[in-house]
């Protein structure tokens, strides 16, 4: 399936365009509720931040993996990549936390 390396690529653009009218789309909408206009350069130049953020984020998360002898990425990784923004840290701790006592309820259930 990877044997081709153009794969690769068609694969990044696929995911360019995709976020592309994500971005547009909620753009569009908040245009739409504030009264406003924006071009399209302004939303190609906004996709462009959020693609490369999204890479930095990537590299991170694959960062702390691989620093903690891990190749898979878990959610330590993520909260460890959100602990400069408590908020975030907090809105994300509290879900792990709700999911974990989710699953550790839904094992009692099935034991009986």
């Amino acid at each position: 399936m990877a044997d081709n390396p153009d794969d690769g690529d068609d694969v990044r653009e696929r995911l360019k365009a995709a976020l592309w009218f994500a971005v547009g789309k909620m753009v569009d909408e908040e245009t739409l509720r504030r009264n406003r206009n924006v071009t399209p350069q302004f939303i190609g130049a906004l996709t462009a931040l959020v693609w490369s953020q999204i890479e930095n984020v990537a590299l991170d998360l694959e960062s702390f993996s691989r620093h903690a002898g891990r190749s898979t990425i878990t959610t330590d990784d993520v909260l460890l990549l959100a602990r400069r923004n408590a908020d975030l840290h907090g809105i994300i701790k509290d879900f792990v936390d709700e999911e974990k006592a989710s699953k550790v309820k839904g094992k009692g259930k099935s034991k009986r």
